[in-house]
């Protein structure tokens, strides 16, 4: 079956893959925002417990996706993952740390005995939340405003600045980028917290969250998104694959790709819708459109990023180095090998929406946290 389509469609399978698993890993970052409001919403020992245990049922979820997607990058997009990953690895480390620290909180914070206090592991969570996502999303804001790299004819790439990755926190953008992620993620923890916690104080508390922090959110998208429409992108030949400047390229794309564009507009009001029903309704199920809007709005950039004769990964350093679809992917017959495996995503993702259902059937409430002597 696979073998019967061109190299450029499979390239262009694959870039989908990649940005769905980002989507949906953007979408699990609910757990970090939980983490962060860890104080806010927990006033007592008991709360905070309730809180944790929580995310404890989904923050493994988050960890898988994020894996799941570099791993994607890894397969389909080497060249990708090796200018990134081995070039800006300042940033990449740093955020390696933040999840290795929240691992460690889960497992040992309610251990008995534990050399550091539950207040020691409860900083790890939070710098995990907070750290981890803006310098996640400072990251992703490269794929727009680039990096500084130069790729060889060997195919070979290295980078051109002594800072390694963190240069990209010079530019406003990508921070701005970074922080909408953080209250994104908060949004959506609040909003997780009214449907599986049964606690009054908790989720009134997450209420004013919603209540406040939505703006925030909305102002940084607001800004990201208007810059991402009106800046320059990086436009490939697809003959000569000679890369140039093009004016509004983003913008360009969308029009192009008008489904896109919907996507991206539809996954904006479902976001929205989530909200309202929370606040204005006191529905507890705003988290599954809201969550459905991101994942929506999330592949729509990602999209216009691979898609159209666009470079995903410019360079700042040789504009004929940035990458693409085409020049950074693996072979054909990696590509269509590993397209087989992909059918098998589907029977995943059912998995996962099964184990969900089960764990979430009923409300977490204090008294089974007060019960379990295993809880996180």
């Amino acid at each position: 079956m696979f073998e019967t389509l061109s190299y450029l469609t499979l390239q262009e399978y694959w870039w989908f893959l990649v940005g769905l698993l980002g989507a949906l890993f953007v979408f699990m970052t609910f757990v970090q925002g939980g983490q962060t409001l860890l104080w806010t919403l927990g006033k007592t020992e008991i709360q905070r417990d309730l809180i944790v245990n929580t995310l404890g049922r989904k923050w493994e979820l988050t960890f898988t996706a994020l894996v799941m997607f570099g791993g994607a990058l890894f397969a389909a997009f080497p060249l990708f993952y090796a200018t990134s990953f081995g070039g800006a690895y300042y940033v990449w480390m740093a955020i390696l740390f933040c999840f290795i620290i929240q691992a460690v909180a889960y497992e040992y914070r309610k251990k008995p005995n534990n050399v550091f206090g539950e207040k020691t592991y409860e900083v790890f969570l939070f710098i995990n939340g907070s750290l981890g996502i803006v310098l996640i999303g400072t990251a992703l804001g490269t794929l727009f405003t680039g990096g500084h790299f130069v790729v060889n004819d060997m195919h070979l790439s290295h980078w051109t600045v002594p800072s390694y990755g963190l240069e990209a926190a010079l530019v406003f953008f990508n921070v701005a980028f970074g922080f909408m992620l953080f209250f994104l993620s908060r949004l959506l923890a609040a909003l997780y917290f009214i449907n599986a916690v049964d606690q009054a104080e908790i989720i009134d508390r997450a209420r004013t969250v919603l209540k406040y922090e939505t703006w925030i959110f909305l102002i940084l998208f607001v800004y990201v998104i208007a810059n991402i429409l009106l800046m320059q992108g990086y436009n490939y030949d697809p003959v000569s694959k000679v890369v140039t400047l093009e004016s509004m390229k983003y913008l360009h794309n969308f029009m192009a790709m008008p489904l896109v564009a919907g996507l991206a507009v539809i996954g904006t009001l479902l976001l929205i819708w989530g909200v309202i029903l929370a606040l204005f309704f006191k529905s507890d199920k705003g988290i599954w459109p809201a969550g459905s809007g991101v994942v929506m709005v999330v592949l729509s950039l990602f999209l216009i990023l691979g898609y159209n004769h666009t470079a995903f990964y410019p360079s700042l350093s040789d504009i004929q180095s940035s990458l693409t679809i085409e020049n950074s992917s693996g072979s054909k017959y990696t590509l269509t090998a590993m397209s087989y495996v992909s059918l098998l995503v589907p029977f995943v993702l059912g998995y996962i929406i099964v184990v969900w259902r089960i764990m979430n059937r009923e409300k977490i409430t204090e008294t089974e946290v007060k019960n379990d002597p295993h809880h996180y």
